[in-house]
C-alpha cells in the first residue's frame, strides 16, 4: 500500500497533530512514518492504522 503523503500532511495538518503523536495513536513507529512521508510503501496493516489514528477511511489517504 502506498500512502499519498499529501493527503497524510494535509491530514495532519487538519488535526494540528505531529508526527510523534500520529505514532503514538497509531503504535506505528516514528520512522515507519518518516518512510511513509518520503513517500514509501507500507503493508496494508500499518495504513489501516494510520487511517483509524487519522480517523479517517484509508481509502482517503491513499494515493
Amino acid at each position: 500500500m502506498r500512502i499519498d503523503r499529501v493527503k497524510l500532511v494535509t491530514e495532519l495538518a487538519k488535526r494540528d497533530m505531529t508526527q510523534k503523536r500520529l505514532a503514538e495513536l497509531s503504535g506505528v513507529s516514528r520512522a515507519t512514518i518518516n518512510y511513509i512521508r518520503a513517500g514509501k510503501s507500507c503493508s496494508d496493516e500499518v495504513g489501516q492504522k494510520i487511517a483509524n489514528a487519522l480517523d479517517v477511511k484509508v481509502e482517503k489517504i491513499m494515493e
